[in-house]
């Protein structure tokens, strides 16, 4: 069943009895792909936490107004779990991109690995960053994701590393010691969980030591070793799992 939410700007009112307009892009796909009418019900977000569900009062193609019906308030994952994702060939970086907002990660930081075999030049740099934030914007809305996360600029190692004062850093390695689930357990509350993901050529020797010199600890997924695509929202879902974070299908909602 393929769900429908639609973003809204922070700006606009979501609180029962308000009148809400969605832009024209939102609009249009409301209208001419999801076929809306007059009357039906679908939900809208701000990707700050507050999910409404509204009733269409006017539609056309480039325009669509709707009354709030009800709204639901939804707390911040904590601690907040971050993805950093190398940039890799073939897609598969955008692909771990998706699956990780899916997942409810709440920031993604693109990572110019040494090894990459993508590389973000000149002007790249910008549209990628635009391109990885439509992506997520859009996976957040299909997965019905109260709260839309954060796409970085690129990172280099070095801009990386000037992180970790503030974050918990897991380099995922395959010949790492200690499995993901025994090293996230022992992560403090405080601070955000961060997964590093490497390219296809996987992380640098440099690359490790820079990272471990600068606290991060490394973990394995399991006795197999997983595409860049794959071992990002894998690691997730365990982090997930590990942490209780997946108790409850809708947690701290809140009607408002």
């Amino acid at each position: 069943m393929m769900a429908h939410m639609y973003g809204v700007e922070a700006s606009q009112r979501l609180i029962p009895g308000a009148t809400i307009a969605l832009s024209a892009d939102e609009a249009r796909h409301a209208a001419t792909v999801a076929r809306l009418r007059v009357g039906e019900r679908v939900k809208v977000s701000n990707g700050r936490g507050t999910i409404a569900l509204v009733e269409a009062i006017d539609v056309s193609p480039t325009e669509v107004s709707a009354v709030v019906v009800d709204v639901t308030h939804h707390q911040k994952l904590s601690p907040e779990l971050w993805l950093v994702q190398a940039l890799a060939k073939g897609g598969r970086d955008e692909q771990a991109l998706e699956q990780a907002v899916e997942l409810g990660v709440s920031r993604v930081i693109p990572w110019q690995a040494g090894r990459s075999v993508s590389v973000w030049r000149g002007d790249k740099v910008d549209k990628g960053q635009t391109r990885w934030a439509r992506i997520a914007h859009e996976a957040a809305k299909q997965s019905l994701q109260p709260w839309w996360p954060e796409v970085s600029p690129l990172h280099s190692t070095g801009e990386l590393v000037g992180l970790f004062p503030e974050i918990s850093v897991v380099v995922l390695d395959p010949d790492a010691p200690l499995p993901l689930t025994a090293v996230v357990e022992l992560l403090p509350e405080d601070k955000p969980i961060v997964l590093v993901v490497g390219p296809e050529g996987g992380i640098s020797d440099d690359e490790r030591h820079q990272m471990m010199s600068a606290g991060a600890v490394l973990a394995r997924l399991g006795p197999t070793v997983l595409r860049t695509s794959t071992a990002g929202p894998v690691a997730l879902a365990v982090t997930l799992a590990s942490r209780g974070l997946w108790d409850s299908p809708e947690p701290n909602g809140k009607n408002l």
